[in-house]
């Protein structure tokens, strides 16, 4: 059941990733595209007369490579996320396949997206230090696994509050739980700026709102599509199930 489970989680990351791909082709290369054209003005009048060998092309990049990762963290974080439906599946009430994988999906989004983004959000290529690099990644990250242990505390929360407020006020409990320890955490947290003054504030603002919108189509496919494979599935189990037990009394 698990390994099913698994391998419709790989799908479903894997057509989110051809979706978010041509979304990322459309509105987001042409942003990098200019921010690369600015990054490339500005170094070659600090360091006229220099030049810096191209590893991988920028058609390459924009391409398979872009194609390469975004499909690969698609099917990498499908399956994540078809392990996770599976532990909960059963445990959380009665609530249907497809109405739990597209929860999951919001808190996933919320917890692994939404909430890094807003302490460290996207920037183009031309935007920070090189050597920042290893700090930034890490603070992101440690904001992601933060995250998700703070969200799980306020399931908790809902959880324990349920029998005395409901479900509709032990929710609202559980989110401002949520809320308030997150914003203390990022209050926290170091902040890091490195966007240049004389970065386009347009450019910029576009750039990360196409970050933003690629990762909620990512979570979005991945939560409707492998619900509706998941519940596709039981329903045909059902029907296999009811026709034996025809045959059996026939």
């Amino acid at each position: 059941m698990v390994g099913k489970l698994l391998m419709r989680g790989m799908l479903a990351g894997i057509v989110a990733g051809l979706l978010t791909f041509a979304f990322a082709r459309v509105a987001g290369e042409p942003l990098v595209e200019t921010a690369i054209s600015l990054e490339e003005k500005t170094h070659a009048a600090e360091h006229a007369g220099e030049h810096e060998e191209e590893i991988v092309s920028r058609g390459t990049q924009a391409g398979l490579g872009l194609l390469t990762g975004v499909v690969a963290y698609g099917m990498a974080f499908g399956g994540l996320f078809a392990l996770t439906f599976a532990y909960l599946y059963g445990r959380v009430g009665r609530i249907g396949a497809r109405a739990l994988s597209a929860w999951l999906a919001v808190g996933a989004f919320v917890a692994v997206v939404l909430v890094p983004t807003l302490k460290y959000p996207a920037n183009p290529p031309s935007v920070g230090d090189p050597e920042t690099i290893g700090s930034r990644t890490g603070l992101f990250f440690l904001m992601i696994v933060t995250s998700l242990v703070v969200m799980v505390f306020s399931m908790k929360v809902r959880k324990h509050l349920l029998p005395r407020l409901g479900q509709w006020n032990a929710s609202i409990a559980g989110g401002m739980v949520f809320v308030a320890i997150i914003a203390a955490i990022q209050l926290a947290l170091p902040t890091v700026n490195e966007v240049p003054e004389a970065f386009p504030a347009v450019v910029l603002w576009k750039f990360r709102i196409t970050a933003l919108g690629m990762q909620a189509i990512m979570w979005a496919v991945i939560g409707l599509l492998f619900g509706a494979m998941v519940e596709r599935s039981e329903r045909i189990a059902r029907a296999s199930n009811a026709a034996a037990r025809d045959r059996a009394f026939l």
